[in-house]
């Protein structure tokens, strides 16, 4: 068999459901998991989880007998669960590794495949790199499966609840006790998503109360985008409006990435949730060391980084690069830009739930509305202000443009952006640039999608919005036939 060659991005491989992301596709990635595993014990077993996308389930049963047929037993989550809940799985029952179906945040008609080494965390790049070859010869050799019903009768599968096991973890790492006790009113923004109904368990029983939005199963996920970002976030926004809301938490469709919303409906942005996280570890609990971020993260980090003496690393977006080096540092706390976070005890991973947890643990504990909670940050670390712009291509032609755009950054990088001279530059993973004050803007295509992505955090929102227009004009200006304009 030969097909085209399936290649994964910054977290797993994801594609259009039915053009490339088919049962086909989905077996031969199956076979290359079940290769790459060939040296492990065969006892040891694989868990098999999904979210709540178009035949998600489906997807997860040819995962499963792929596996199975290759004498690898499957412990099988019982129905859609966050992508942190699959992966907490595998290091609870000690498996050698997960494969989650999920497309995460992307839009509906996507799906994809996330592979779980056996500490839980995002697969690094040299796993990655085994996984692709080891699909590409499963699509070159030929795939073994086995009928569902025969692998379940061969003792080869163990449907499985993972909620149980989740809860006690996130116990131990959350005061949740605390946040029951207190009385809050919580709105959970599930997006139709894999998070729907695990706020209000893990916090049921207690005073306070869980308000869910969007709690159904809906793989068109009712026409939301499933990214917990504010121009996503209308019917939560507007619940807290209302009155009564403490706290907004908000999760994409595999819930493991997060949007904070404030006692007044304003959007807590990733990177601000970012410096709330730390303030919290570091000034509330009192942990010290290593903070790692991404390049599209906050330099808030840095700043409370000089404070509680914590050093902070910026590394590639993708907790494929976060998650590793949290393991070898101990890292206090993981944080990426989108909205993914994981914290020293937990899995080197995102996770969305226990993040909006902690956040309603820094209010108990502070005893302070989440407004003034940020502001008192904002004293500590100086004005920040933080945007993203996305500029979408036609995806047929998004490699060729991305192609465009990056030799033509490589052959002329600019010496000035929105007339600040440049000061310093990295071009490890996109094209970023800091001026004089440590202002930064950065272009990057997105790995996952057919986007090019502008990112800026300056001193003021006016800054900020001269920053990325400047850089966007820039990038458009050596795209062939003026794709970054007509697609924009």
């Amino acid at each position: 068999m030969s097909a085209e060659r399936i290649s994964f991005g910054t977290d797993g491989w994801r594609a259009v459901v039915a053009d490339d992301f088919t049962y086909a596709a989905v077996r031969a990635v199956s076979q290359g998991v079940a290769a790459y595993l060939a040296d492990v014990p065969p006892e040891r077993r694989v868990v098999v989880g999904h979210d709540t996308r178009f035949c998600a389930e489906l997807f997860a049963r040819e995962v499963t007998r792929v596996l199975a047929a290759n004498g690898r037993p499957v412990l099988l989550l019982d129905g859609p669960a966050p992508t942190q809940v699959a992966a907490w799985t595998v290091v609870d029952r000690r498996a050698a590794g997960g494969v989650v179906v999920t497309a995460s945040h992307n839009p509906p008609e996507f799906n994809g495949l996330k592979y779980k080494p056996d500490y839980g965390g995002s697969a690094g790049p040299e796993v990655v790199a085994r996984l692709e070859e080891e699909t590409a010869r499963a699509q070159d050799a030929g795939i073994r499966t086995m009928p569902f019903d025969d692998a379940v009768a061969a003792g080869l599968v163990e449907v499985v609840d993972p909620v149980p096991a989740y809860a006690r973890q996130v116990a131990r790492i959350v005061d949740v006790d605390a946040i029951r006790r207190r009385g809050l009113h919580i709105v959970h923004e599930a997006m139709h998503g894999a998070g729907a109904g695990y706020v209000a368990t893990l916090l049921a029983g207690g005073a306070t109360r869980v308000t869910g939005l969007h709690q159904e199963r809906n793989p068109g996920f009712g026409g939301l985008h499933p990214e917990p970002i504010a121009v996503n976030l209308g019917d939560a926004i507007r619940a807290i409006r209302a009155g009564g809301i403490d706290l907004g938490i908000a999760n994409d469709g595999d819930a493991d990435r997060v949007g904070i919303l404030d006692e007044t409906g304003r959007f807590v942005n990733q990177l601000e949730v970012a410096a709330l996280l730390m303030w919290h570890l570091c000034e509330q609990r009192g942990w010290r060391g290593t903070v790692v971020r991404s390049i599209t993260s906050t330099s808030m980090l840095d700043r409370l980084g000089e404070r509680y003496g914590c050093a902070v690393e910026e590394l590639p977006v993708g907790f494929k690069y976060l998650g590793p080096r949290m393991r070898e540092v101990d890292a206090i706390l993981g944080a990426e830009e989108s909205g993914g976070f994981g914290v020293r005890g937990h899995l080197p991973e995102r996770d969305g739930i226990l993040s909006g947890l902690l956040i309603a643990e820094m209010m108990v504990q502070a005893g302070r509305p989440l407004s003034e909670l940020l502001a008192h940050v904002y004293d500590l670390v100086g004005p920040h202000a933080y945007a993203r712009r996305d500029i979408r291509f036609e995806r047929e032609r998004y490699p060729e443009l991305r192609d465009a755009l990056y030799q033509r950054f490589r052959a002329s990088p600019p010496t000035e952006v929105a007339g600040e001279a440049v000061v310093r530059s990295r071009t490890d993973d996109g094209f970023k640039y800091w001026v004089a004050d440590g202002s930064w803007v950065l272009v990057r295509m997105s790995g996952t999608e057919p986007l090019m992505r502008v990112y800026s955090e300056a001193t003021d929102p006016e800054r900020v919005d001269r920053l990325i227009g400047a850089m966007a004009e820039l990038a458009a200006a050596g795209l062939p036939g003026g794709a970054a304009v007509a697609h924009g």
